[in-house]
């Protein structure tokens, strides 16, 4: 199987970890020589239930034995797409009641850049330094970081940065400005939370100058925060919603959710504004419904603060400077890149998947399913207690 990834499958590095999957199943990923990895990453933060939750595969199972794929996203009704878009409008405040179902995060983005557009009828876009939001050219245009973006330029034009969480930048926002694009919690720089109101402040200095604020809860959305979407936690609702990833339960999924009269103006003038073939895919639709409903109806999202408070005791070493984030959405920072280096390669053979992030180099990502226990967690943490041991002693 190795043999074949690397000669037939376009890699992302240039080394990759190449770890070979026979199955996964709960907190626990095998590789083929059956060994048990405990899950620490949930696949990016994508696998909200854990792997293989017997919910979304009954979903699943169910949806596909009735059909697939049969039209173009928005032509037919097909219940499990209306069904979701349907939970979303009912779970979340006013006016965010019409969702446009997608394939990823990115594409997600992509659309939400070409609403406010449309409803502005302005072309600047803000987003953050550090930021991070795909990597399609409209979203990656809205990062800074010019090592990635540099080789694909000509990129998306009227882009302009702001540093997050600092309200002097408040005023870069004008009436020329489409949006303003920001992840709820800093997702790459190091999983960062707003402070001091900040999103309410931008919320509010959008609205004075005629601007959308755009929300990306790729990440921090569908409980991992402890509540349904992180931005319940800031005082803010967003005029364009974005989410994806934990929302599939493990299947591929993004969604961009506004008003009504926003998301109206995609239909006409011109008519098809932003089309997509397998948006909405009914068994997609279905998983990530089976998901969301449990996320919302279990005790998972209380349970996921408890968890985060026991990996805080947990996870406390010489060589552990701070931990970022909310819920299980965390970023342990190191000492240095090196030890973060060290640790996550150090703990895949100790049976612990661990990852990096994106900007933050010192940062140890630990996103796991909600669904991992109380006991699953305590083991994680013991292994990576005693890498840093061994780092710190030698």
């Amino acid at each position: 199987m190795k043999q074949g990834f690397f000669k037939y499958q376009a890699q992302t590095s240039p080394y990759p970890l190449a770890l070979e999957i026979s199955h996964a199943k709960g907190s626990y990923i095998y590789d083929t020589k059956n060994k048990a990895y405990l899950d620490f990453v949930a696949g990016v933060s994508a696998c909200s239930l854990g792997h293989c939750h017997p919910k979304v595969v009954k979903a699943i199972q169910k949806q596909a034995e009735t059909y697939m794929h049969v039209m173009v996203y928005g032509e037919y009704a097909q219940k499990p797409a209306v069904d979701l878009a349907t939970y979303f409008a009912n779970h979340l405040p006013e006016p965010l009641n019409q969702t446009y179902l997608v394939n990823s995060g990115t594409e997600a983005i992509e659309g939400a850049l070409k609403l406010a557009r449309r409803a502005t009828g302005r072309s600047q876009i803000i987003a953050a330094h550090n930021a991070y939001h795909g990597n399609t050219i409209g979203s990656l245009s809205l990062m800074d970081f010019e090592e990635r973006k540099s080789v694909f330029r000509p990129l998306l034009p009227g882009i302009s940065h702001i540093t997050f969480n600092y309200e002097p930048h408040l005023k870069h926002i004008t009436t020329k400005t489409a949006c303003v694009v920001l992840e709820t919690i800093q997702g790459g720089a190091g999983f960062i939370e707003p402070i001091n109101n900040y999103l309410t402040k931008v919320k509010a200095r959008c609205k004075e100058v005629g601007a959308l604020l755009i929300l990306d809860e790729i990440q921090p959305g569908i409980g991992r925060t402890g509540k349904l979407f992180g931005f319940e936690n800031y005082n803010v609702i967003p005029d364009i919603l974005v989410t994806g990833k934990g929302l599939g339960g493990g299947l591929p999924i993004g969604a961009f959710t506004a008003s009504t009269e926003l998301m109206s103006q995609l239909k006409d003038k011109p008519k098809l504004g932003h089309i997509t073939t397998f948006g909405g895919n009914p068994v997609i639709a279905a998983a990530a419904l089976a998901t969301i409903k449990e996320v919302n109806e279990s005790d998972l999202m209380t349970e996921a603060l408890e968890k985060e408070k026991l990996i805080r005791k947990y996870l406390k070493h010489p060589l552990i400077t701070e931990i970022r984030g909310k819920g299980l959405m965390l970023a342990v920072i190191t000492a240095s890149a090196d030890i973060t280096n060290q640790v996550v390669l150090q703990a895949q053979e100790q049976g612990l998947i661990l990852f990096w992030l994106l900007f933050e180099t010192k940062a140890i990502r630990i996103t796991p399913p909600l669904t991992i226990s109380n006991e699953e967690i305590l083991k994680g943490c013991g292994i990576i207690i005693d890498l840093l041991n061994n780092i710190k002693n030698n």
